[in-house]
């Protein structure tokens, strides 16, 4: 009897723990997703401004990549790189609009 308490206990304790797991993947995943919505966002931003940079895009398609194979924490990691390079991107655009170049810097 005792050792069908006990195998019953451990078979809790692993369903507990694995649900656990599950719940943290979940988490992890919700987040990553965020993280490239983010960075998706500030992207079209930049470009409403003619100021997205060469590699954001393929940056966020990285993370992309890595949430698909369940690298949650290097998904995060690249959409939050491409999210800044959004914004960087745009405020570049915007500082540098009126910007006009010296007659004597022209060909």
């Amino acid at each position: 009897m005792k050792r069908m308490t006990t195998l019953a206990l451990a078979s809790v304790l692993a369903l507990i723990l694995g649900l656990g797991s599950s719940v943290v993947m979940a988490a992890d995943q919700k987040a990553a997703e965020a993280a490239i919505a983010a960075a998706e966002k500030s992207r079209k931003n930049a470009a409403s401004v003619a100021g997205e940079w060469r590699d954001t895009g393929g940056i966020i398609k990285k993370a992309q990549a890595a949430m698909k194979e369940g690298k949650h924490d290097k998904a995060i990691k690249l959409a939050n790189f491409a999210e800044r390079q959004g914004k960087y991107g745009y405020e570049q655009a915007v500082s540098q609009k009126d910007f006009k170049v010296p007659s004597y810097l022209k060909y």
